[in-house]
Parts: structure tokens; sequence; C-alpha cells
């Protein structure tokens, strides 16, 4: 008995070794700095948008040209990069079929849940996520904070263009001829204006400076309206056409919440929206986005 307890003991001895010496090794390990140059030079026509030439491609991602030679070559072998008649880089083939792949498995509000957790429980705060449905901006998770808050929020309802903050983020990226048709609708929606009053406050001038400041900032807020007590911050979540797809907002009572974009509310909601935006092949997420039309 005594022997066996003590092979026993020596194996879980040698397990708790191996399994500390498994937890350096995967804290000590580093990546190919050869590949984050790779990258780098990725990156840097992804973000261009067009074919580059290699002097231009390797200034943008701050390397010598003949240090980005052979990173280049290298891609060019492989498929993700092909060169034009004028020498220009460009995508290959491999890119399209990668592209493509990641665009049939994209689902944005699969892919929001993990920023809208994060960032409920980072606030201490309700967050929202709003898509643009048949109705008009529709609710369609909500992660609700462990304070009890009196908001008449839930999934499936529909926001107002004109009068929650939701509602006017997606407005700002709109055409206004687009904005005017979804206007009519106004009534059946939370917080919208009255059928006789719907359309033509809400293309006032001071609507569509409101608009303008939002396709600026990218980020919207409400506070006590159309709520009482209530405050919201907005913004939008782009995809790789430029179009939004979602509106993220953090809501919560409105004594003491910080209202500014550059509070820790706002920093934290724009970073969120700004990785799924890239996530959802946007580059250059950090603007506020540009209308469409």
């Amino acid at each position: 008995m005594q022997a066996d307890s003590a092979a026993n003991s020596n194996r879980s001895g040698a397990n708790q070794s191996g399994d500390s010496g498994a937890i350096v090794e995967a804290k000590a390990q580093r990546g190919i700095n050869a590949l984050d140059s790779t990258g780098e030079l990725l990156m840097a026509l992804a973000a261009a948008g067009q074919p580059l030439s290699l002097r231009d491609l390797a200034a943008a991602a701050g390397m010598p040209p003949a240090k980005a030679f052979p990173h280049l070559v290298s891609l060019l072998k492989i498929g993700l990069l092909s060169r034009k008649d004028d020498g220009c880089f460009a995508t290959g083939p491999l890119s399209f079929e990668l592209g493509l792949i990641a665009l049939q498995r994209l689902s944005p509000t699969r892919d929001a849940e993990p920023e809208i957790a994060s960032l409920a429980v980072s606030t201490g705060m309700s967050v929202a996520a709003a898509t643009l449905g048949p109705l008009g901006p529709t609710v369609i998770r909500l992660e609700e904070s462990a304070r009890p808050q009196h908001v008449s929020l839930r999934v499936g309802t529909v926001m107002s263009f004109v009068n929650t903050a939701i509602g006017r983020v997606f407005a700002a990226q709109m055409p206004e001829d687009e904005l005017e048709g979804w206007l009519a609708q106004e009534p059946i929606r939370l917080a919208g204006a009255s059928a006789g009053t719907a359309a033509k406050p809400a293309l006032s001038r001071d609507y569509r400076a409101r608009l303008a400041r939002i396709r600026e900032t990218g980020i919207d807020d409400a506070f006590d309206t159309p709520v009482p007590g209530i405050g919201t911050l907005a913004a939008p979540v782009f995809d790789h056409t430029n179009s939004i797809r979602l509106v993220i907002a953090v809501i919560g009572p409105s004594s003491g919440f910080d209202r500014s974009p550059e509070g820790a509310i706002g920093r934290a909601l724009l970073a969120a929206t700004q990785r799924l935006s890239w996530r959802f092949g946007l580059f250059g997420a950090g603007s506020g986005g540009a209308a469409r039309g």
C-alpha cells in the first residue's frame, strides 16, 4: 500500500510538474517576427484599397523596400498577392478565397455577442444592439444591467428615427430621400412623433445638423428623453462596404452618466464598435463613417 501511495504521489507530482512546464512554455511562446512584418504589408495593402508599388507599399507598412520585397515574393508564391503588369502589388486568388469564406461565415449578431457582454460588464450598464428591420431600427439583443432600470426596451422594440439615439445613428447614414420614406412610419415606433408632425420636424435644420454631427463624431446621445431618468450613448457598426449593420447602445441612469464621447463609457463604446467594424471588414474603422448617398 505504501509503495502504491508513493507511486501515485510521484505520478501526481510529475503531472503537476508537467502542467507547470506547459504553462510556462505557453507563456514563453512567441510569434515569428518575420511574419509580423508580412502581416504589416498585408494590412497596409488592405487599408489602401488599391494596388500599390513596392515603394508605396513598403512606405505604408513603415519599412524599407529592401526589407519588404522578400516578404512580397513569398506572398506572391502562395497566392495571397498578385502583381499587375505595371509592377504594382494587388490581392491574389488565395486572398479572394479566404475573403469569400469569411463573408460566408459572417454573422453580425453572433459576432457582436462577446463585445456586447463585455461592454455591459465594463460599464455596469445595459447594452442593446439594433439592426434596421422592416419597420425601422429594431432591438435584436439586450444585455440588461444588474441594476433595475425603468425603460420600455425589449428585444423587438422598434425605435424612433427622430427621438432616440439608436434611431438617429441609423438616420445619419441614410440618404435624405430614403430617410423620408422611413419617417412616414414614425408613429408606430418607440417615442415616434405623431402622424401629423412626424416628417416635418424630422427634416428641420436642427435635425440635419444633429445627423451631420453624428457622422462626424461617430456617436449620439439621449438623456432624459424619451425616457426620464435614462441616458443612452449609441454608435454604429459598419461592414466592408461601409454600410451600417448594427447600432450598439449603452443605457443607464442619466444621473452620473458621463455623456461625453471622450468619457470612460464613450471610449469603451467606440472601441467596441470600431473593433466590430474592423471584424466586419471596414478598414480605417476609427472614423465615424461617411453617409451613404
